[in-house]
């Protein structure tokens, strides 16, 4: 009987991922093959070759039945990339996606030393707007106490334990102080949206980070209403959106006095981030 080298196990994994309707199975089964074998990309080519001894070959089964569950392949490393770094995740936050490095980019483009992330999750937007600009501090606010757990931890892998405060809180329950940046992604699906989500969503993030009731604006309004007290003259506001949402959110904000900047689109051309200021100076 022949050796299974890490190449067949792939091999015969992606077959299997790609059956189950699963896009993206090759890469998704090299992913998983490096988190077994704990290196990166480079090192699982250089090691394609190799015999998968018994041991290992049960751990990269188990992780394969558990992605044909259709875990996230997050879940199952435990780490998503953003911003090219890594941050903790798991089921009580939701997965860094590419459409948030848009809101990252856009508050980079000018000067802050406050932030203040409203739902933050992971602590991914907040932690790496500090990274990225020395001297800043902020806080991240989150109903979640199980997703606070994350954003603690990647604030400890970034180093970022004095600069960055997270909070439980309902909104604006317990947030204090003003800040000249505001940054959001909040729950914005609606609740008639959420069947149609794909499994990996739907069975596995947070419900209440991904819809907040019928029309999936409701956490606008809220943040909207209650957000001018915590805002320095002229801070800027970046939120994300869904695709069709924009539009609406900008004049959720401006009906509440805030002035709209721009609407930032995705790759594909969608509007995903509103831009908007506190009022008309700057």
């Amino acid at each position: 009987m022949s050796e299974t080298t890490l190449e067949s196990a792939l091999r015969a994994a992606a077959v299997e991922l790609q059956q189950a309707g699963i896009e993206g199975a090759e890469t998704d089964a090299r992913r998983l093959m490096a988190h077994v074998l704990g290196t990166d990309a480079a090192g699982l080519i250089l090691r394609l070759k190799e015999p998968l001894t018994p041991a290992l070959l049960a751990d990269f089964d188990k992780v394969v039945k558990e992605r044909l569950e259709r875990k996230p392949v997050s879940h199952i490393t435990g780490q998503r990339e953003f911003w090219n770094r890594s941050f903790a995740v798991g089921p009580a936050v939701l997965d860094p996606r590419p459409e948030t490095e848009i809101l990252v980019e856009k508050a980079l483009e000018q000067p802050f030393k406050r932030v203040l992330d409203l739902g933050t999750g992971s602590g991914c937007i907040l932690l790496t707007l500090l990274a990225e600009r020395e001297g800043a501090t902020g806080m991240g606010v989150d109903i979640s106490p199980e997703a606070l757990d994350y954003a603690v931890q990647n604030r400890a892998a970034m180093g970022l334990e004095k600069r960055a405060i997270f909070a439980q809180s309902d909104w604006f329950e317990r947030v204090a102080g003003q800040f000249d940046l505001v940054v959001a992604n909040p729950p914005y699906i609606p609740l008639g949206d959420m069947p149609a989500l794909a499994p990996e969503v739907l069975r596995w993030e947070p419900m209440h980070a991904l819809t907040p009731g019928p029309t999936g604006l409701e956490a606008y309004q809220i943040i909207a209403a209650g957000l001018a007290p915590f805002l320095s003259p002229s801070a800027r506001l970046l939120l994300e959106c869904g695709a069709t949402q924009a539009r609406d959110v900008s004049a959720i904000f401006a009906a509440a006095g805030f002035v709209p900047v721009a609407l930032h689109a995705d790759m594909d051309g969608r509007e995903r981030v509103v831009e908007l200021r506190n009022d008309a100076k700057g």
